[in-house]
Order: C-alpha cells, then sequence, then structure tokens
C-alpha cells in the first residue's frame, strides 16, 4: 500500500525514545506531507544541489540533518528578499519537494543514529564505551596515526588539530557536530578525554582551553574533523535504518562533503 510522507515520518518517530517533542526542529521545512512517497532522499544538509539530484532521481521527500534555510529554527523572516534564499525556495515549490529535519531525534535515538553511522564508517563498532556512550575505547594509538585512519576511513584529505602528533590516546569522545565550546570543554575535564573528535569548534574556546591544558602538562589533544565530515556516515547509516521499515520505497543517500576548501 503507498504511503503519504506524513506516514514515513511517523513511522520513524515512533522508534524514537520520548519523542514526539513538544519543541523540536524536526519539523517539515517546506512541502506538503499529505502527498504519496515517490522516494526518499537522505543528506547531511539539503543543498540546492542535493534537490536537484533528488528530483533527478524521482524523489520527493528529503530527510536532512541540519537545516535548509541557513538557520537553527529554519526561520526565514530575515531572508525576505535574498536571491539565493528565493532561488532555492522556487526551486522547492516547483518540483513539489518536501523537507523534513531529522536531527533532535536522530541524536535520541538508542544509540545516537549519527554516532552510529559514524562507529560503522571507522570500524569502531565493537569497542568499548563503558560509563558514557560518547566516550570510546579504541586500541592504543598516537594522535598521528588516529588523523591517518580518520583521514583514510572519512575520505577527506586535511583535518584541524591541536595538540602533539606523537602523543599516545586511547580514550576518544565522539563530540561529533557542533555541540558548543562550553560542552566540549567540560567534555575534557569531566571525562577526562584524550582527544576529542569534533565536527567545529568556537576557537577562542576549545582551542585556547586545549593550547593552555598543553602547556600545563596535560596529554590533550583536539581534532577538527568539520561539521559535514563528522556527521555525514550517519545520514548514510539512515539509509540501512529506514529501508526495512518501507521495504517499497526507494531511498537513497546524498553526500554533500565539506563546503570549505583548504588552500
Amino acid at each position: 500500500m503507498a504511503k503519504t510522507i506524513q506516514e514515513v515520518i511517523d513511522l520513524i518517530i515512533a522508534e524514537i525514545p520520548n519523542a514526539p517533542l513538544e519543541d523540536s526542529v524536526d519539523t517539515f521545512k517546506c512541502g506538503d506531507p499529505r502527498q504519496e512517497v515517490s522516494g526518499i532522499v537522505t543528506t547531511f544538509t539539503a543543498t540546492l544541489d542535493v534537490l536537484r539530484r533528488a528530483v533527478e532521481l524521482g524523489a520527493n521527500l528529503i530527510i536532512t540533518h541540519e537545516p535548509t534555510f541557513y538557520d537553527h529554527r529554519d526561520n526565514t523572516d530575515w531572508l525576505d528578499d535574498d536571491p539565493v534564499y528565493a532561488a532555492k525556495r522556487t526551486f522547492i515549490e516547483e518540483h513539489r519537494l518536501t523537507i523534513w529535519r531529522f536531527h533532535d531525534y536522530w541524536h535520541m535515538h538508542d544509540p545516537d543514529g549519527i554516532q552510529v553511522g559514524v562507529e560503522k564508517v571507522l570500524g569502531w563498532e565493537q569497542y568499548e564505551h563503558t560509563d558514557n556512550r560518547y566516550i570510546i575505547h579504541i586500541p592504543p594509538t598516537t594522535v598521528g596515526d588516529l588523523i591517518d585512519h580518520l583521514k583514510q576511513k572519512l575520505g577527506t584529505n586535511t583535518m584541524r588539530v591541536i595538540g602533539d602528533m606523537a602523543m599516545p590516546c586511547q580514550r576518544i569522545g565522539m563530540l561529533l557536530g557542533a555541540i558548543g565550546g562550553t560542552n566540549q570543554i567540560k567534555a575534557f575535564h569531566l571525562a577526562n578525554l584524550d582527544v576529542a573528535l569534533c565536527g567545529e569548534t568556537t576557537e577562542w574556546q576549545t582551542a585556547e582551553y586545549i593550547r593552555d591544558a598543553i602547556t600545563a602538562g596535560q596529554k590533550k589533544a583536539l581534532i577538527i574533523l568539520g561539521h559535514a565530515t563528522s556527521e555525514e556516515a550517519g545520514m548514510h547509516y539512515l539509509v540501512d535504518w529506514l529501508q526495512p521499515k518501507v521495504p517499497d520505497i526507494k531511498i537513497t543517500f546524498i553526500p554533500v562533503g565539506d563546503p570549505i576548501a583548504v588552500v
């Protein structure tokens, strides 16, 4: 039996502990959820390029992890006469696309869907989490070797790092995405991390904290992956998680990659 977009989203939310929330960014950003689903695209963020590829695939439901209109809650009042916003909105309306954000709920899934996807790509599923699901104990290595592994598995040539490349490490904090400098600093202290992997950071907060920690003689390092690089695998994993629930609907993951080039 054909499913509407709303029925697919209801299936997803039913799998999330303590959902639905009264206040969440996980809402429809545009489109008509009463439409029959013609295909689903999952992605880190619904860029205009992703939307064009979704149309080529015949998909009308885009499930995105991050905002579509450059604001955490996708408020658009401030974009009234912006030509980029206008072009994107026009394309969405012309092709009758529906975009739904899957951010809060995917992180609320037990275990965190984004982290599961990243750990699968890194080959870390079997490693121990012990006291906190966001802390993983990998076999002893060095910061330099860890970075080489991350580059190979995540398909990137560059990463930013603060710390000694020869420093031994094992206790890794999976601080993926952008949890804020205060939370990153608290994680280093309260969880006694050797290394934290983050998507992005506030440079005057966490970066300076790690610099001072090193000067004070502590063995700490921060690896900044890039926001998309740090979470994209979790939206790829969503295909495997969701497909058995809607076996008759084609689901395609479209990567976006890091928008920032290092020159």
